[in-house]
C-alpha cells in the first residue's frame, strides 16, 4: 500500500459513533464522518487525485446482516462519481477481524479478496484508494492492496475514517 490516511484515532468518542454506524444501522454518520475526514488535507489530496475509490466488500452474510456496507456508505460521500461499487470482491465469509491479532488476521483474510476480474481494464494502471470506516491492524487493507496489485493498479492507497492508535507512531496532525 502506498499510503494511509485517517481522520481520527479510533478512541472516544469516535468508538460509540462508529458502532452505531456500523452495527445500529444509522448510515447517517457517514454524511460526518466523510466531512471530516475531508477536512484532513492528506485525506482531502487521497480522494481528489484517486482515479477510483473501492470500497471494502463485506462477505454476503455479513452485508444481509447490517443490511448496507458501511465502506460503500462512507466512499459515496466523499466522491460519488469515483465510486467502484464492485471493484474488490470478497470470495469467501471470513471470522470477525475483532478479537484476532494481526498474524490471526493476515491468516484469516488469506484468499478472501480478489480484485474483480470484470473491472481489471479499469484497474489496470489506476491510482485507487480503499475506502474503509475503521483500521485497526491494516490486515484487510493489505490484502486488498495486495489483491488490487497483482491486477496492475499503478497505486494503491487508503483513507479510514479512524484508526487504532499506534504508539510506535509519531502523530504529525489529528482532529
Amino acid at each position: 500500500m502506498n499510503s494511509c490516511h485517517a481522520a481520527v484515532d479510533y478512541a472516544y468518542p469516535w468508538t460509540q459513533c462508529i458502532a452505531e454506524f456500523k452495527f445500529q444501522q444509522e448510515p447517517g454518520w457517514a454524511r460526518t464522518f466523510a466531512a471530516l475526514m475531508l477536512q484532513s488535507p492528506k485525506l482531502q489530496d487521497c480522494v481528489s487525485q484517486s482515479d477510483w475509490l473501492l470500497p471494502m466488500p463485506l462477505a454476503p452474510a455479513r452485508l444481509q446482516e447490517r443490511g448496507y456496507n458501511q465502506a460503500l456508505v462512507l466512499a459515496k460521500q466523499l466522491a460519488p462519481a469515483k465510486v467502484l461499487t464492485e471493484g474488490l470482491l470478497r470470495l469467501r465469509h471470513t471470522p470477525s477481524q475483532r478479537e484476532l491479532t494481526k498474524r490471526q488476521r493476515q491468516v484469516n483474510l488469506r484468499g478472501a479478496l480478489l480484485a474483480n476480474p470484470q473491472h481489471l481494464s479499469t484497474l489496470q494502471g489506476a491510482r485507487l484508494t480503499l475506502i474503509d470506516d475503521v483500521m485497526t491492524t491494516g490486515a484487510s487493507l493489505a490484502a486488498a492492496a495486495q489483491a488490487l496489485r497483482a491486477a496492475g493498479a499503478q497505486e494503491v492507497h487508503a483513507c479510514v475514517f479512524a484508526r487504532t492508535p499506534d504508539p510506535t507512531v509519531e502523530r504529525v496532525h489529528r482532529q
